[in-house]
């Protein structure tokens, strides 16, 4: 059964840093670009970062660019989203998904384009 499963969120300062999992089962990652996405209470699912399956490209919405960084370890079958200068605005459920279909990496990331969601993670920002 494929499935993701993202960890490491959690509360943090303004300013301060963290680092998501999405660990996949089920399936070898290898082969497949993966999108990270967040949602705020009473906002739509937002798309934040995507990686290729092989060439490392990337994407980064504006509102992350600078501060996010997305990688894969293959080996370990999971893919990263470090976190840093967080923000307030940053707070959400952050989720991981695959793509259903073949999607520019240059975004912007849609829901409708991806599948096989995670749980999600919570992260906060607040002081």
């Amino acid at each position: 059964q494929v499935q993701l499963v993202e960890s490491g969120g959690g509360l943090v300062q303004p300013g301060g840093s963290l680092r998501l999992s999405c660990a996949a089962s089920g399936f070898t990652l290898d082969y497949y670009a993966i999108g990270w996405f967040r949602q705020a209470p009473g906002k739509e699912r937002e798309g934040v970062s995507c990686i290729s399956s092989s060439e490392g490209v990337t994407y980064y919405a504006d509102s992350v660019k600078g501060r996010f960084t997305i990688s894969r370890d293959n080996a370990k079958n999971t893919v990263y989203l470090q976190m840093n200068s967080l923000k307030p605005e940053d707070t959400a459920v952050y989720y991981c998904a695959v793509p259903i279909a073949t999607i520019p990496i240059s975004g912007p990331l849609l829901p409708a384009d991806f599948g096989s969601w995670g749980q999600g993670t919570q992260v906060t920002v607040s002081s």
